[in-house]
């Protein structure tokens, strides 16, 4: 037979199956009326598993193949059930008050919390994402979120992740505990330089201070260093601050370039970081939620039950209404045994078709589910 003939064939049997893909959807409508009505969960697993069990019965040596197409028929299904399903949820309520908190402008204006000093990387991510903002510089992580929480500063910027050297866990750690929403998030290149004192060589420094992260940058430069002591202090520009002030001649700071003019300090080293592409995502956070205009990213964090594809049951929700997940992060939950939750952010906006309804999905059949915000990355 001609590849042209087989392909006829397969063009007609694609027509049967959308006929019949079609009808099986109205079906599921209709199921879907009669769960409302009788106010029924979505989710039957007890009845998917035996329609899989016959179907890879059924299917020879094709079965791996069946049970992922009625997987997948299983799991739009239930999306369109979601979409027609009045069961009121926590998540469709935050969504709806956080859409009429927000507006069309991002505030450019307003207190905002920062970790550090003046000429942090967090400080340029703060004028960044509100170009008129008054910032109030703490000391840790933990106080930014603080700030935020208790209504002392309406924003707080934190940085999260860093393209070179991961998570910043301890703020994935914030907003699992705390009150918080995101609101908006930034990505800044981050330049590294190794800053002294005015006149001081390279084979001089002793001691090299710099925040934990901006140390894992400079790991290979770090590692070819004999004799010098490497020691983390909260921030970047803390570290540049505090060389300045030390007037030690053997003590220097991984740092940014501004800082150096900022503090009075020589740069002995434009050369230090592991990589050039090198950059840090910070998120902007607020105790009273919002969805501005453009908001096209969504931050949840999720549970799922410890058991054998928990993980794609959720993962196969994102896949069936064809939405990019951009990151996945798994953290030890607190005080219990190998158990784990999710940090997922996607690319999607609570406006599109089926969003909604996805996250409604979720938290119906989620041990664990929360809504950090909708935002746009600027």
């Amino acid at each position: 037979m001609e590849l042209s003939e087989i392909r006829t064939q397969i063009d007609a049997v694609d027509d049967q199956l959308l006929q019949l893909f079609l009808e099986r959807m109205a079906l599921s409508e209709e199921v879907a009326a009669y769960k409302n009505e009788h106010h029924l969960p979505i989710l039957n697993k007890e009845r998917e598993r035996a329609i899989l069990a016959k179907v890879t019965e059924k299917a020879g040596e094709k079965e791996r193949y069946a049970y992922h197409l009625f997987s997948t028929l299983f799991e739009l299904a239930r999306s369109r059930q979601a979409e027609l399903i009045n069961a009121p949820t926590k998540v469709a309520s935050q969504v709806q008050a956080s859409l009429a908190a927000g507006s069309e402008v991002f505030p450019q204006t307003g207190l905002v919390a920062c970790q550090g000093v003046e000429g942090a990387n967090s400080q340029v991510a703060c004028d960044r994402v509100l170009p008129r903002g008054s910032i109030v510089y703490v000391k840790t992580f933990a106080a930014v979120a603080a700030a935020v929480e208790s209504g002392l500063c309406k924003f707080g910027v934190l940085p999260i992740e860093n393209s070179s050297n991961g998570s910043v866990r301890a703020v994935y750690d914030l907003l699992q505990d705390h009150n918080l929403s995101i609101v908006r998030s930034t990505r800044l290149c981050i330049r590294h330089e190794l800053l002294a004192l005015p006149g001081a060589k390279p084979e001089d420094i002793t001691e090299i201070y710099s925040h934990e992260q901006a140390i894992g940058q400079c790991s290979k430069f770090l590692n070819g260093l004999n004799g010098v002591r490497v020691i983390p202090c909260p921030n970047t520009a803390v570290a540049a601050q505090m060389v300045a002030e030390s007037r030690y001649p053997h003590a220097a700071a991984i740092s940014s370039h501004p800082c150096a003019a900022l503090y009075g300090l020589e740069c002995v080293n434009d050369s230090i970081q592991d990589s050039d592409n090198n950059y840090t995502r910070f998120i902007c956070v607020s105790k009273d939620p919002a969805i501005y205009a453009g908001a096209n990213r969504i931050s949840l964090i999720i549970s799922a039950d410890n058991k054998p594809g928990a993980l794609y049951d959720i993962l196969s929700k994102l896949a069936a209404l064809g939405i990019n997940m951009t990151k996945l992060e798994s953290c030890p939950v607190t005080g219990r045994n190998f158990e784990f939750i999710f940090y997922l952010e996607l690319e999607a906006s609570v406006l599109e078709p089926g969003v909604l309804s996805m996250l409604e999905e979720l938290e119906r059949t989620c041990p664990g589910f929360r809504f950090l915000g909708s935002y746009a990355e600027v």
